[in-house]
């Protein structure tokens, strides 16, 4: 019995140079870091000109017509392709690990987590295991939804408040919940 309550998990082991392409030097990221905190982090409405303005100085690529509101946390720009006229709401997350992808006219809203990282929990050192987000034209996803790596929300799906989203969604639905189920086509 004994054994069965033993853990097998060996977080020491863990190597965070494994499964993640930091994408630029340590440099670059400090860099990042410093000019997040006081434009992306902050609760000051810096104009989103300002901030897309920065995010390609960092590698972004920023379409125009891009609306970000304060305290956005974005992760590696350099890994960020964002298409015209999107809006991302206070507090979003993007935890872009690998590349993030957002087409035209896409809707993030508050709070919303687009988690690109994550974690091996079937290998006692759970390594990463990590993977792109896209989020194709007309998407709009919710409130405090939570995007899972590796998933695409195809063209014009809504994701409703809350939701969580661990699969492709296919275009022009609406979907909510946790399981997430279909509700009906958006069009």
């Amino acid at each position: 019995m004994e054994e069965l309550n033993r853990s097998k998990v060996k977080l020491a082991n863990f190597d965070s140079t494994v499964g993640l392409d930091r994408g630029a030097g340590k440099l670059k990221e400090i860099c990042w870091y410093f000019t997040k905190m006081i434009f992306f982090l902050s609760a000051m409405p810096w104009p989103s000109s300002i901030k897309c303005s920065l995010l390609r100085l960092f590698g972004a690529r920023v379409g125009s017509g891009v609306n970000i509101k304060p305290r956005v946390n974005i992760h590696f720009p350099w890994k960020l392709t964002v298409g015209n006229d999107v809006w991302i709401g206070e507090e979003a997350f993007l935890l872009n690990f690998e590349l993030l992808t957002i087409g035209n006219d896409v809707c993030i809203s508050q709070r919303a987590f687009l988690c690109g990282g994550n974690h091996d929990f079937r290998i006692p050192e759970m390594p990463y295991r990590n993977g792109p987000i896209t989020l194709m034209d007309g998407a709009w996803i919710g409130a405090s939804v939570f995007v899972s790596p590796g998933v695409t929300v195809g063209t014009d799906s809504v994701i409703t408040a809350g939701s969580v989203v661990t699969g492709d969604i296919a275009a022009n639905g609406i979907y909510k919940g946790n399981p997430l189920v279909f509700i009906k086509q958006r069009w």
